[in-house]
């Protein structure tokens, strides 16, 4: 009897990748096509854990945080900046979280409600990390309560505020989470039908 299983992984776990870096690449062509329009629209926090989710195995790990990664290294070459830069301290255990709370959620078996609560928690904590890594890494923001503050809300002047950012990745990231599991739902009478056993 043949195996299902490189058929199996072709219709349902290959798609759950490509909408995964449909997304996570989504914020480098953005930056080409619309620069100016809702910066930071970008669903980093929920490609990190749908695809943790939906992804089984080790690659739930790997495949978010390599695909992340290879993002912001190309986002670093489009500014002119080092493909590694100090800024890889605060993202990279934002996205290892991320990850973290959708292997809890799969171990769980959890819903559209936790998983959209694990995205809008993984948002917030992004936002935390990121903006205190700047407020300690950038000599522009006062070495205060007040500078901390400052990053967190109005950010640096010539810039929008870092709440504006905050609020344009929180959307996406709920927007997106919920348009994958509405894909992985179409993709699970597929995945329950490739499963069934096959009479000898």
């Amino acid at each position: 009897m043949k195996s299902e299983k490189p058929n199996q992984f072709s219709r349902t776990v290959f798609p759950a990748i490509m909408l995964l870096l449909a997304g996570t690449f989504f914020r480098v062509i953005r930056v080409d096509l619309a620069p100016e329009t809702l910066p930071n629209f970008a669903p980093l926090m929920a490609a990190a854990l749908c695809g943790a989710v939906f992804i089984p195995g080790w690659m739930g790990l790997v495949v978010p945080v390599v695909a992340l990664l290879v993002s912001d290294a190309l986002l670093n070459l489009h500014y002119g900046v080092p493909v590694v830069s100090s800024q890889l301290l605060w993202t990279l255990p934002g996205y290892l979280i991320a990850v973290g709370l959708g292997w809890i959620i799969r171990e769980r078996r959890g819903g559209l409600l936790a998983i959209l609560g694990g995205t809008l928690l993984a948002s917030v904590l992004f936002y935390l990390i990121t903006n205190t890594g700047s407020w300690l890494g950038l000599v522009s923001y006062p070495r205060n309560f007040a500078g901390w503050i400052q990053s967190l809300t109005i950010g640096l002047p010539g810039y929008p505020p870092t709440w504006v950012f905050f609020r344009n990745s929180l959307v996406s990231d709920l927007l997106f989470a919920a348009f994958f599991v509405a894909v992985e739902r179409m993709i699970v009478p597929v995945r329950m039908e490739s499963t069934k056993a096959i009479p000898a």
